[in-house]
């Protein structure tokens, strides 16, 4: 039996992304630049902030004027009460907002600051926040890259969540395209012949961590290939991920 393994890639000495970048062909001049070849079951993983950045969804907090809401909260948390105003634009509805500002997005994930926030943004007073459509985004970056490499491949968008009870953050997916999101493991034996009752292995989420350890917070790294990972193709998103009311047990 071979000895499974994985390799990561990150892709280094990529350009600053602004407005309407065609990322595709940004990272496939990255993967040229490094004489990386794509091949069939490489999983691109890229950070939410470039395909932010490529979607004109920078903000200047210049243009965003404070309801009274964001105003108190900003003051009694040391906030920045613009910021406060964008996140809760962002959301869905408030989880909490007590020293912390916690948010249901649009797109259903519950996360702090709507997943707003001024890290790796050019300019000192601009923020981004997240892409209206993460899957949507990732489906088209995949149909890009397949188009020009004529691989197999997969697109996972990442981007960086709390944890409860745990300390510490970690990446996970937020868009997703070609990857399964889930490894659905009830029903089958383990070794000793007992058959697993609730395992369901949030794999897209396993992928972005991974691919976290190359890329950093701040080493300029946005973009990483998971190389040499078992996956088979799936129609799979982010959002499935997300865990239905009806079973969230903290709601």
């Amino acid at each position: 039996m071979d000895t499974p393994r994985i390799e990561i890639i990150g892709l280094t000495g990529m350009p600053e992304i602004h407005d309407g970048d065609d990322l595709v062909t940004l990272i496939l001049a990255a993967c040229s630049r490094h004489e990386i070849e794509p091949c069939d079951g490489d999983v691109f993983v890229i950070t939410q902030k470039i395909v932010s950045k490529a979607e004109g969804r920078v903000v200047p907090l210049a243009t965003i004027e404070p309801s009274p809401l964001a105003t108190t909260f900003g003051e009694s948390s040391g906030k920045d009460p613009r910021l406060v105003e964008l996140a809760l634009r962002q959301a869905r509805r408030v989880v909490k907002m007590d020293r912390i500002l916690l948010t249901e997005t649009h797109h259903g994930f519950i996360c702090a600051n709507s997943g707003v926030d001024s890290s790796n943004i050019a300019g000192s007073d601009n923020a981004a926040a997240l892409p209206t459509d993460p899957d949507g985004s990732a489906a088209a970056i995949l149909e890009g890259l397949r188009a020009a490499t004529g691989t197999a491949l997969g697109v996972l968008i990442s981007d960086t969540f709390g944890r409860p009870w745990r300390q510490g953050v970690v990446d996970v997916a937020v868009g997703l395209a070609g990857v399964p999101a889930l490894i659905d493991y009830r029903g089958v034996e383990d070794r000793q012949g007992r058959s697993l009752a609730s395992t369901l292995v949030a794999l897209a989420d396993e992928i972005a961590s991974a691919a976290e350890l190359v890329m950093g917070k701040v080493d300029d790294v946005p973009v990483a290939i998971v190389r040499g990972l078992a996956w088979e193709r799936s129609d799979s998103k982010a959002t499935d991920l997300i865990r239905d009311p009806a079973e969230d047990l903290f709601r």
